[in-house]
């Protein structure tokens, strides 16, 4: 199945600075990224972290905008958990301290289940226990955060799924994507949990369907799938349009796992 992906974003700046960008997506057939800063094309360079593509520019003095495209063929092989993944994705982290939710996490859940089993139970209990509100959560809210609020936006529902499994010492992480089917359209966050040495795709927040979601990036939280990031400078984000389109009617979003490629 063929996926179009597209994002658009606008900033400006007072003064020269660093931005990064994590919004490509890995093997695509057909792709574009355009920069234009101050009025001119910027110099793009990219390079991996941790398997995911950033492209780091110089946003000049006034204008920037940013232009991506590409084309992806969905399918390929599962992600195996490597030993090093796997040590990572079990330790706290910054929006995912499951250290202080473990004994929650242990009197609501039935951590001797199988972990097919597990994963869908946690993603559907964070589904049930939170409400989507727009708008209602902080740059700097914790998965401790969501849980008392009681509500949140795709991060939120990903941080808690995340500390949750991660407190029931299930290795988990946020993955950031395309989704088609989403509405309102946006960049997406949803969770990857080690289930039988692969890794599989849960969404609690059941607004697009995992099965046709694109991989943009991995990470242990938000701090490191971020699709735009300055340093050395100040740049205010002006606007943003994502889109991601495939022929063709769309499964029914729902809680069962899937091994995003």
């Amino acid at each position: 199945m063929r996926i179009d992906v597209a994002a658009s974003l606008t900033l400006s700046s007072p003064a020269p600075a660093t931005a990064l960008l994590q919004i490509a997506v890995g093997d695509p057939v057909e792709e574009r990224l355009t920069v234009l800063s101050g009025g001119e094309p910027a110099e793009v360079a990219e390079f991996d972290v941790d398997g995911a593509r950033v492209h780091r520019f110089v946003v000049a003095e006034g204008d920037t905008t940013v232009a991506y495209t590409a084309a992806i063929e969905t399918g390929g092989a599962p992600r195996r958990v490597t030993p090093a993944e796997w040590a990572t994705a079990l330790r706290p982290s910054r929006y995912c301290p499951s250290d202080q939710l473990e004994g929650f996490a242990n009197a609501e859940f039935d951590r001797t289940a199988p972990r097919a089993a597990l994963v869908p139970a946690v993603a559907d209990w964070v589904h049930r226990r939170l409400v989507y509100t727009s708008g209602a959560s902080r740059p700097v809210d914790t998965a401790v955060d969501t849980l008392l609020l009681g509500q949140g936006v795709c991060r939120d529902y990903a941080h808690l799924t995340i500390t949750l499994l991660r407190a029931l010492e299930i290795p988990a992480r946020l993955v950031a994507v395309y989704a088609p089917g989403l509405s309102p359209m946006d960049f997406h966050a949803v969770v990857e949990a080690d289930i039988d040495g692969t890794w599989c795709v849960v969404d609690a927040t059941r607004l697009a369907p995992t099965s046709s979601l694109v991989r943009i990036c991995s990470g242990r939280d938000a701090a490191d799938t971020a699709f735009l990031t300055t340093l050395g400078g100040v740049a205010r984000f002006e606007s943003m349009t994502v889109t991601a389109t495939t022929a063709g009617a769309l499964p029914v979003p729902d809680a069962a796992p899937f091994p995003l490629p």
